[in-house]
């Protein structure tokens, strides 16, 4: 999913590798596990845990929910706050595996094409309505439906006949996904797809409640009161562009299990502002960034960090508003490529345990067929090199028929973001003369916006995994894909990813050298974007924070089992 600077995001264990238990965030990012730890270490006995009297948690966010409209939501903090107010047929537990929710059991046919779900008949929505097939069934339809030009309906393209009917050639009712009755779902797959109950657990396959949906129009999904929820939270208020809170939902089927009354949340975008309110008992968890870091490292009951299996970049568009920008230059985009101290960026500027990539495919996503990491077994990218920058730029002049040019960054409007934008045009203008860096600080709805519409040169973004696979990244660059978002266009590259997306599901060996291949032509040979660092985490919670689970996969964050103990 899109990242903004957070997606950028408790625990209280020193260093957790790629997912972990944790209790706030701030902001947006394998299969690995995910622990729940407490400050002393392992998880409390229940029979030991001394719950707090008042069950509420306190944090902050970076920037505002665009939509809480599971069709059109592509942001982490939207998939965040909608993985804990509604829920798919499964959701992820503790450990990163998806577990029946919504759904009691599910069986599959042996060719792997069919999957029969059964429902709970517990699972109701917070105005009382019961939770249905059919909501699923209709949630997945307008997800599709061509008229709602959600730019994740491309998730669902598995379901047999979707992609069909998302392009307008089929109608909705042809969609291989059926109520037998309220509670059995049938859904025929195009393929067999080996992480498809993963995806049950994503929130563009969330249910949605025909009526109260048709019932609010344009509202739905905008405000607290237009959007209905069937999760573990409701969302209680929203008062845009300042916070939200959510409250538990006494509807919930499970909501014995959860125990967090309420969940307040600040929009608050300065991070020594955060700092403070933290200090100060406001807030019960903040990131850092890297200028406080050593104020807390010390403290080893409070202070931790963690890496995600996510990725920022410099996205290289090629044509804005329909005319060749001068990144249509192979040369000049592999110059920018080179001139840029990424170490640089990941140890001083960032400092918060980010690590400095030179690929798109972040570390600890996945294993291949031999059970190695796809980094231990791929080498891809364009490494920091100034002269060979400072060699490629002049080969860019001819290229462009200039010896001058100028480019805008598009970046988002947070403290840490305008400091890596800075940084990005000292290094450029410093390492590659003659190309001028003109910065554009926007919010990340409206930065969200100007990318879709390619109305930009070059963006700092950023992609955490929606799924434990290569291909969350690397399928993104398709010339066909919603989130292209740049003209990138190569045929070879095009037919390398449907190839591992469809007959090579067969061979998994030559599948994952395949993937490898893909993301070398894509960085090396065509220079399609930079990767930049892949994220990590420096933070301080309340060491009375306990049992918040981070998963390296949308939702980030799960607070269905979170609670407050006595103390701090």
């Amino acid at each position: 999913m899109k990242k903004k600077m957070k997606k950028f995001t408790a625990v209280v264990a020193p260093v957790l590798a790629m997912s972990m238990a944790l209790t706030a965030c701030s902001g947006s990012g394998g299969e690995k596990k995910s622990t729940t730890t407490s400050s002393g270490g392992g998880e409390e006995k229940k029979s030991e845990i001394k719950y707090a009297a008042k069950q509420v948690l306190n944090r902050t966010e970076n920037q505002e929910i665009p939509t809480m409209d599971v069709s059109k939501s592509t942001d982490t903090l939207g998939s965040q706050i909608l993985g804990n107010t509604m829920e798919g047929l499964y959701r992820l537990d503790k450990d990163n595996k998806p577990i029946p929710a919504a759904a009691e059991s599910s069986t599959k046919s042996e060719d792997g094409k069919k999957y029969t779900f059964k429902l709970r008949k517990d699972a109701k929505w917070s105005n009382g309505d019961p939770v249905t097939a059919k909501d699923f069934v209709y949630g997945w339809q307008r997800l599709l439906d061509k008229n709602t030009a959600a730019e994740y309906a491309f998730i669902a393209f598995y379901i047999k006949n979707a992609e069909a009917i998302n392009k307008g050639e089929k109608p909705l009712t042809d969609l291989g996904a059926k109520a037998v009755d309220d509670y059995t779902l049938e859904v025929e797959l195009e393929k067999p797809v080996p992480y498809f109950l993963n995806l049950m657990a994503f929130p563009s396959y969330y249910p949605l409640n025909e009526k109260f949906v048709k019932e609010k129009g344009d509202k739905f999904g905008l405000e607290a009161d237009t959007t209905l929820y069937n999760g573990p939270f409701v969302m209680a208020s929203w008062k845009h562009e300042q916070g939200w809170q959510l409250k538990k939902n006494d509807k919930y089927w499970d909501n014995k299990t959860v125990k967090l009354e309420e969940i307040n949340y600040s929009v608050v975008k300065e991070v020594a502002t955060k700092v403070n309110l933290y200090d100060t008992g406001s807030i019960d968890f903040t990131l850092l960034s890297g200028e406080f870091v050593d104020k807390y490292k010390s403290n080893k009951e409070e202070y931790g960090e963690y890496s995600e299996a996510s990725t920022f970049f410099l996205r290289l568009n090629q044509k804005r508003n329909g005319q060749d920008t001068p990144l249509k230059s192979k040369k000049l985009r592999e110059a920018i490529a080179l001139s840029i101290d990424k170490k640089g960026l990941a140890n001083v500027i960032l400092n918060n345990g980010s690590k400095a990539t030179d690929q798109l495919v972040p570390k600890g996503l996945a294993t291949g067929p031999d059970g190695k990491d796809y980094q231990d077994t791929f080498k891809n990218g364009l490494k920091y090199d100034p002269k060979k920058g400072a060699a490629a730029w002049e080969a860019a002049k001819k290229e462009l028929g200039k010896d001058q040019v100028t480019i805008e960054l598009l970046s988002y409007d947070d403290g840490t973001a305008k400091k890596i934008a800075d940084y990005f045009k000292d290094q450029i203008e410093k390492n590659l003369k003659g190309v001028t860096v003109n910065t554009k600080i926007q919010p990340f709805k409206q930065k969200l916006k100007l990318e879709s519409a390619q109305d930009y040169e070059v963006s700092f973004a950023g992609w955490s995994p929606d799924y434990s696979d290569p291909m969350t990244f690397i399928d993104m660059f398709e010339s066909k894909s919603p989130y292209n978002q740049m003209s990138y266009s190569n045929p070879k590259y095009d037919e390398m990813v449907a190839k591992a997306g469809n007959e090579l599901l067969a061979d998994p060996k030559k599948r994952w050298e395949t993937l490898g291949k893909a993301e070398k032509l894509f960085l090396e040979e065509d220079a399609g974007l930079v990767p930049l660092y892949q994220t990590g985490r420096a933070y301080v919670m309340k060491p009375n924070v306990k049992g918040i689970v981070k998963h390296n996969i949308s939702p980030e964050y799960s607070f269905k089992w979170a609670y407050v103990t006595e103390g701090k």
